[in-house]
């Protein structure tokens, strides 16, 4: 009955006292024991109950106050299990609630579930987790993705089954899959909210991520989580503003940057034109929109500067899933016999890869060439957008070249596609921007999406200019269509 309405409509309901939370979140709940999409860990049923049988009065300033929500599985949860889709956690079940989720329960939120991801956050097909694969709920077939590694949280929003859902992006894991599944997803400036609870796979590219269905919601749920957190010294001190309240007030005065180079890459002409088009109507509108070039080798670099970054930072922090401290104890004589054994059972074949990849570029004999080769190219690359970023305040581009691939479906990853059209949502990690993909239109009734990213701590700017396209292109509160109707 309220099957994907907004936050926005459902707050003006439960303020109306025409549903309760309660009568929301059994609705919720049904929903996700329906789920077959496979993009449920754990849900919290007991748990959504009582916090939701508990709220009584509406807060009328508090648009998330009664509101159904999921959680990514890499996120704490506090007596609630959290594996984050890796056989090494399974079992675990942590004493305190990452920092996110405490704020979001403060705001009267209701978590119903813990939701899907690839293992340990490190994928981005949405096909590694210890359940199996994510489906895309655009497609009933079940043969195409979803993306990942934030699988779980993008099918439960784009089905409906709650309005809003976390997720986590250290290269793309937020912004892509909300490409694929017709959704607003949304990373902020890194250190805007705290990754206290979130479980580190490469602390300097993590952030948390939001999956709505508007831009306005999502403007709504960065209200309630961000901000210092004294748990998290990379938070950052900087005040946290409104980011709703002028959402619909943007600056046509401000200059928006189309990189040619990545435009170039795309080879799906009905995206690209589609993007081209909604350029030449922003044009049209008033907004100031020009072609930038960014120079291609650097471009063509970012994947494997990525990867060896990403790979090198998981290896050091997950060393202490070895089957001691975290992760089911293991047989064995001495205790490098027991991490191998723990690590052997517990893992998938991908982390095993990304582990050795990592630890190789982070030997003594190998970081020049590798580790500290990575870095340098990561400033280079933050120092060109900075260049950029001295003319313009945003940069604009599809999110990804296509709509969202079948499974097993193979990609040449040494085409420019690839590596450039594929892999440069990164440019926001890399720098820690805020970055924005929502919905530009459909292709064989798939979604595909833009992607917005200004400068660091412009929230403000990158929703007011994404408001700006939503209303051009009319996609908002988007559902996948199929069983529900």
């Amino acid at each position: 009955m309220y099957r994907g309405l907004s936050i926005e409509k459902l707050h003006e309901l439960l303020v109306a006292k025409k549903v309760t939370p309660l009568e929301l979140t059994k609705e919720a709940i049904e929903l996700a024991k329906n789920d077959t999409n496979n993009a449920f860990e754990y849900i919290m049923e007991n748990e959504a109950l009582a916090i939701a049988e508990a709220l009584k009065e509406p807060e009328v300033n508090n648009p998330l106050w009664g509101i159904p929500f999921v959680i990514k599985d890499n996120m704490s949860t506090k007596d609630v299990p959290t594996t984050g889709s890796s056989n090494i956690l399974r079992g675990y079940v942590p004493v305190f609630d990452a920092t996110v989720v405490a704020k979001l329960k403060e705001a009267q939120a209701v978590p119903i579930g813990k939701s899907t991801l690839d293992e340990l956050a490190m994928g981005g097909t949405g096909t590694s987790g210890h359940l199996g694969t994510t489906f895309n709920p655009y497609d009933r077939s079940h043969t195409r993705l979803v993306g990942g590694s934030s699988c779980g949280s993008a099918a439960v929003t784009a089905d409906g089954i709650v309005p809003f859902a976390l997720g986590s992006d250290t290269g793309d894991s937020t912004r892509k899959p909300a490409s694929y599944a017709g959704l607003v997803g949304f990373k902020p400036t890194w250190g805007r909210i705290s990754r206290y609870g979130l479980f580190p796979f490469a602390p300097s590219l993590d952030t948390v991520g939001i999956f709505t269905r508007s831009v306005k919601d999502c403007a709504y749920v960065l209200n309630a989580t961000a901000g210092r957190d004294e748990k998290d010294m990379t938070s950052s001190v900087k005040p946290v503003c409104d980011y709703a309240k002028d959402i619909d007030k943007f600056d046509k005065k401000r200059k928006i940057a189309v990189i040619q180079e990545i435009l170039d890459a795309v080879k799906d002409k009905d995206l690209k034109k589609a993007f081209i088009d909604n350029v030449e109507k922003l044009k049209q509108s008033g907004f100031a929109v020009e072609y930038v070039h960014m120079p291609f080798d650097m471009l063509s670099s970012l994947f494997a500067t990525y990867f060896v970054i990403s790979c090198a930072e998981a290896t050091s922090n997950n060393a202490n899933l070895d089957g001691i401290k975290f992760g089911p104890l293991s047989k064995g004589d001495t205790y490098e016999e027991v991490m191998k054994n723990a690590r052997t059972k517990g893992f998938g074949e991908l982390i095993k890869r990304r582990f050795i990849i990592g630890s190789f570029a982070l030997m003594k004999e190998n970081q020049a060439e590798l580790f500290v080769r990575a870095q340098r190219n990561r400033r280079a690359v933050v120092d060109k957008l900075n260049e950029i970023y001295k003319d313009y305040d945003f940069i604009y581009a599809l999110a990804a070249p296509s709509i969202a691939p079948k499974i097993g479906e193979s990609s040449d990853r040494l085409s420019d596609e690839y590596l450039i059209a594929d892999n440069h949502l990164v440019l926001g990690n890399f720098a820690g921007l805020p970055s924005l993909t929502l919905p530009l239109g459909l292709k064989n009734d798939m979604p595909f999406g833009v992607n917005v990213m200004g400068k660091a701590f412009d929230e403000v700017g990158v929703f007011q200019l994404s408001y700006e396209i939503e209303k051009i292109t009319g996609l908002k509160d988007l559902l996948a269509k199929g069983e529900q109707e």
